[in-house]
Formats: structure tokens, C-alpha cells, sequence
């Protein structure tokens, strides 16, 4: 049974996560603030955190930078905040992803399904799989549905980044820093150009849906399954 930490202030979404998870065989662990959630995650050793950006005690980014000092525990945001900076910043912060509020259930299990499934201790592995799509690393192949698809360097590696977080929002920052380094954060036209190129070469025929959906004004995800 997996333990969810949940750093909610408002009583009525923590009765309702608490419902819900407890419903689908989570175990579930709450802290009313910042510091309360700091205390938790030392006691509890949870293996998720749900946490609201909007808490009386600090700011939610804050305290996903602190607990990214701690843990490498995956960290799903829930806020009422949807403005693309906000996003932005908590992801480039720390979090492995975000759900804006009021939320679907159904959604909420899936993010943290995918948030789950990576490891905080994960080591690189050679081979990388994402629904159709298989990543020979150290060969340098791509195939999607059993067929090789001929990348160039820089759009394997983007592609590589997108599958090591499949299924998770990978802002345009942390692309450009993986792909072209630290002193490129300003040449996001350059990543614009190399993902509609490389939509082009692995949305190929067959593939019910893409591949690569764009979280508008944040980055891109790898869609998972």
C-alpha cells in the first residue's frame, strides 16, 4: 500500500483526497501547512506528496525547493494557480507535475500512477520504453511500432529527455538545459523548430493519437500509454 503525504490547508479538498485515495487502496497521511508537511515527510516516509501551492505558512515553491533538499520523492502539485509561470515555476522548482483545481479523479490516479512509476533512486537504464515507442540509448535507435525512425542528434536527444519523464510535463528550461546547455535559455524558437521536426518523424502511421502534447506556454509531455 503506497503513502500519500497531503500539504492542504482547505479541510473539504483534504476530506475529499482522503476519500478518493483511501478508496483506491492508498494510505494517506495529512499536514495542514508548510511546516507541519516538512515534519511529515521526516516521520511518515511517504512515497508521493500532493501539495497546494496557496499555504498560510510559505509559499508552495518554497517548500517544493526545500523538500527537493530532502527528497527526491515525486511531488504532484494542486492549485487553484493555472497562469503558465506559476506552472513553470514548480516545475523548474522541483515538482514532477501539476493539476489544476477543481480536478477530475480519474486524472488525479493517472499523474500519480506515472509519478509513482519513477523510482527516486532509478539508475539510467540502456533501453527506454513509452507505449509504441522504444529508445536504445546506447545504439542510438528509435523505433515506434517495430518501425526505425531516423533522428538527428539533437532530436534524440530531446526525445531521450521527454522519455526519461514520460508521461510528466518537461518545461521548456530543463529541455533547453539538457539539449543545448546552460547558457541557452533564452533560444526557445530553437526548441519550437526541433519538436515540430521531430512530430513530423514519429507521429508515423497507425499511431492513434500523438505522441507529444503541448502544455501551452510550459513545456511538453510524452504522453504515457
Amino acid at each position: 500500500m503506497k503513502k500519500v503525504l497531503v500539504i492542504e490547508d482547505e479541510q473539504s479538498i483534504r476530506n475529499v483526497l482522503r476519500v478518493t485515495l483511501e478508496a483506491h487502496d492508498y494510505l494517506i497521511v495529512e499536514a495542514v501547512n508548510a511546516a507541519e508537511g516538512l515534519e511529515k515527510l521526516l516521520l511518515e516516509i511517504p512515497d508521493i506528496i500532493l501539495l497546494d501551492l496557496g499555504l498560510p505558512d510559505k509559499n508552495g515553491i518554497v517548500l517544493i525547493q526545500e523538500i527537493r533538499q530532502l527528497s527526491k520523492l515525486p511531488i504532484v502539485v494542486l492549485t487553484v494557480q493555472d497562469s503558465d509561470s506559476d506552472k513553470v515555476e514548480a516545475l523548474d522548482g522541483g515538482a514532477n507535475d501539476y493539476i489544476t483545481k477543481p480536478f477530475s479523479v480519474p486524472e488525479l490516479l493517472v499523474r500519480m500512477r506515472v509519478a509513482l512509476r519513477h523510482s527516486p533512486n532509478a539508475v539510467a537504464e540502456s533501453k527506454l520504453f513509452c507505449g509504441a515507442v522504444e529508445m536504445d540509448i546506447q545504439a542510438h535507435l528509435v523505433k515506434i511500432n517495430s518501425q526505425l525512425i531516423k533522428l538527428s542528434a539533437t532530436e534524440f536527444n530531446i526525445l531521450k529527455v521527454l522519455m526519461i519523464n514520460k508521461g510528466r510535463v518537461v518545461t521548456h528550461n530543463v529541455l533547453l538545459k539538457e539539449v543545448w546547455g546552460p547558457n541557452s535559455l533564452e533560444h526557445v524558437h530553437y526548441l519550437r523548430v526541433y519538436l515540430t521536426n521531430l512530430r513530423k518523424k514519429i507521429n508515423i502511421e497507425g499511431l492513434e493519437k500523438e505522441l507529444i502534447s503541448t502544455e501551452a506556454g510550459v513545456g511538453y509531455r510524452l504522453i504515457d500509454g
